[in-house]
């Protein structure tokens, strides 16, 4: 097997580029800069950077003082810093929001189907009921899992498996190994039944990061390890030529999607050197969507279950996104941690 080969100047050039690019963008306390800097904390853990934290720290500490809004399910995930934060602050404000958070999915995010979390988003008029979202893998299962590990909470670390096994069990096709978008729990259907990119590429991202903190000997461990096995056998083999993936995974006309192929390229690339040339490739292709001044290109806008394949293909990619530039961060920090040899 080929050996994965990268420039690490160019990586860590890149990486300063899009993160100045993402301190550049306005967030408010919400799912697009949860995702955003969550990217940003992994480019401060890869490259030791610490203008990276400090200017997160600056923006988190203005809105802590501005007052926080109300949870949500999605925007949880801007916990995902806090726990950054506190880790290399030490400084309990950062812990005890985090804390806050966690207790809001624990005791107030409204669930169904034994536990599983309902979509829910910071709007009172986008209400999804008894809906799951792939999203939600990411946003608040994977932020309870850190939690718990963080804090050696149990409950915590059993609520966030349940959120992974609860959307595996709902979203995952056993044919294909792929993860539909969303699953109506009302009609018990998957609604349209759409293989969205950035669908699988939470699932795929969050899977990989799950396997580094779970307990090799709970059973947890071996559910989730199958599932992400089997999902990425299926994913590496709908790459394209250019090393990207489709923003519906298996039709081909759809647009090729960069925040989808950063999340997926990053959960290939845990994977080590059974996966080498299908990460070689993707390396070629993010980084050739990724702007001078640091703006990742061809990110699709805030994506709903849409009704059908044309919807997903008319979801519009030309603006710079959050959500793209925390997952191609989050990548290319990936990047810097994989050893550069045949054994890698």
């Amino acid at each position: 097997m080929p050996a994965f080969i990268y420039d690490e100047e160019q990586i860590k050039a890149t990486i300063d580029r899009v993160v100045e690019r993402t301190l550049r963008m306005d967030f408010s306390w919400d799912w697009p800069g949860g995702v955003a800097f969550y990217g940003i904390c992994e480019a401060y853990e890869a490259t030791g950077k610490e203008e990276y934290l400090l200017a997160l720290k600056t923006w988190v500490d203005d809105n802590i003082a501005e007052g926080l809004p109300k949870l949500s399910v999605n925007g949880v995930s801007i916990g995902h810093c806090l726990i950054t934060l506190y880790q290399a602050t030490g400084e309990q404000m950062y812990l005890d929001i985090a804390t806050e958070m966690a207790e809001f999915l624990r005791h107030k995010a409204e669930r169904f189907a034994q536990g599983i979390f309902q979509h829910t988003v910071n709007s009172l008029t986008h209400v999804f009921p008894q809906q799951a979202w792939v999203d939600t893998m990411f946003m608040a299962g994977y932020y309870l899992l850190r939690m718990g590990v963080l804090l050696d909470n149990r409950e915590y670390i059993e609520d966030g498996l349940l959120q992974y096994h609860g959307h595996e069990e709902f979203l995952q096709n056993s044919d294909t190994n792929l993860y539909y978008h969303g699953w109506d729990h009302v009609n018990q259907n998957n609604m349209s039944g759409i293989y969205w990119a950035r669908g699988n590429s939470w699932a795929a991202l969050t899977m990989a990061k799950a396997l580094r903190l779970v307990e090799v000997t709970h059973p947890s461990f071996m559910i989730i390890e199958g599932s992400l096995r089997d999902q990425l056998a299926a994913l590496v083999r709908l790459q394209s030529p250019e090393g990207l993936w489709h923003t519906v995974l298996d039709d081909d006309p759809s647009y090729l999607e960069m925040s989808a192929s950063a999340g997926i390229a990053t959960a290939v690339l845990m994977q080590g050197r059974l996966y080498n040339k299908y990460s070689q490739l993707a390396l070629q292709g993010i980084l050739s969507r990724i702007k001078e001044d640091g703006t990742v290109t061809e990110v699709s806008a805030g994506t709903a279950v849409m009704n059908d394949i044309d919807g997903y293909r008319q979801v519009p990619n030309k603006r710079i996104q959050g959500w793209g530039q925390g997952l191609t961060l989050a990548y290319l920090s990936q990047v810097l941690r994989t050893t550069s040899n045949p054994f890698g």
